[in-house]
């Protein structure tokens, strides 16, 4: 390492030790204090802070949201000025400052007291004025910030974040929230499509989808694949029942392999894969996608089939990697 990335890796693990720090020093019974009154919370978690510290609340604020509890990020300024109208009694509020003496937070104090609004402070002086007049008290103290000058908020705006995800994934767990309820707040983006997209959303069904009885010729399984467009086609009963799969790599290899003078003879039941690795078209899309990844030698075409085990479609892995989960 150079010097600079020396001073960097330094500079990180002072930040990493003063959230092992607090972390050891964390109150169990005022931690669980607020889980539950965040979790019990009937209306909105309200979080306010000035400076390094607003920017951490709005951080908390949106993690809370996008875990099933409902939260804002109120700038202390902004609530003097009008942005208290959206407080009432079935809030909680997290007010989050290092020194706990900001001016602009304190001056909310007798108005969230006003309205009854429990009040969870983050805070690196536990003896501070908030700390005093919170219902709870989370220390986010840190013995000194991560820089050459000990000013920049860097430590304790690490603790003060930390805290504030620890408290907002406790919750997460008290109020039971399942992939699927994480899943509605996140449609969009990788992560939630990994939770939401369906094979049937993705494979190809209907007459896109080339279909081959057992008894046709090579030939006519040639003509299917290349009319279909998926490098597979399925070989299915008169009921529509899965008994095999070709791609073109089966045919190919079959055709590799045997006599010419055979070649006349040859039928889907003989290039067929049978009893074919398939998937249920409600599966998760990303769970199609590890089934077909995960093994020796990567599935390329997949079957979706139904609870009566006929095809209802075919998933492509170039599909699913497309679908960007």
């Amino acid at each position: 390492m150079d010097q600079d990335q020396l001073q960097a890796a330094e500079l990180m693990k002072l930040q990493a030790e003063a959230i092992v720090k607090a972390a050891d020093r964390l109150d169990p019974a005022a931690f669980r204090k607020a889980v539950e009154l965040v979790a019990g919370c009937q209306g909105k978690v309200v979080i306010s802070g000035a400076g390094s510290s607003g920017i951490i609340g709005r951080k908390v604020s949106a993690t809370l949201t996008s875990t099933g509890t409902a939260a804002v990020a109120l700038h202390p300024s902004d609530a003097l000025h009008g942005g208290l109208g959206i407080v009432n009694a079935e809030d909680v509020a997290i007010l989050v400052t290092n020194s706990g003496e900001t001016d602009e937070v304190l001056v909310l104090l007798p108005y969230l007291e006003e309205r009854k609004v429990p009040i969870i402070a983050v805070v690196g002086n536990t003896r501070s004025t908030l700390a005093r007049r919170a219902d709870v008290v989370l220390d986010a103290h840190a013995e000194r910030e991560a820089g050459p000058l000990n000013l920049a908020p860097t430590s304790t705006t690490s603790v003060a974040l930390a805290l504030g995800d620890a408290l907002a994934m406790a919750v997460m767990h008290e109020k039971d929230i399942t992939p699927e309820r994480f899943a509605l707040n996140h449609p969009s983006g990788r992560l939630g499509k990994r939770l939401t997209l369906k094979v049937s959303d993705v494979m190809h069904g209907g007459a896109e989808r080339p279909v081959v009885r057992s008894d046709a010729a090579w030939f006519d399984v040639v003509a299917a694949i290349t009319r279909g467009g998926l490098g597979a086609v399925t070989v299915e009963d008169d009921e529509g029942r899965l008994l095999g799969i070709i791609t073109d790599g089966d045919l190919r290899r079959t055709v590799q392999q045997i006599e010419p003078d055979r070649l006349r003879g040859l039928t889907a039941a003989d290039c067929m894969t049978a009893e074919p690795v398939t998937v249920p078209a409600d599966l998760l899309a990303f769970d199609a996608m590890q089934i077909m990844e995960n093994r020796p030698s990567q599935i390329s075409v997949l079957p979706a089939v139904d609870e009566l085990d006929r095809c209802v479609g075919l998933v492509r892995l170039h599909d699913l990697v497309k679908s960007g989960i």
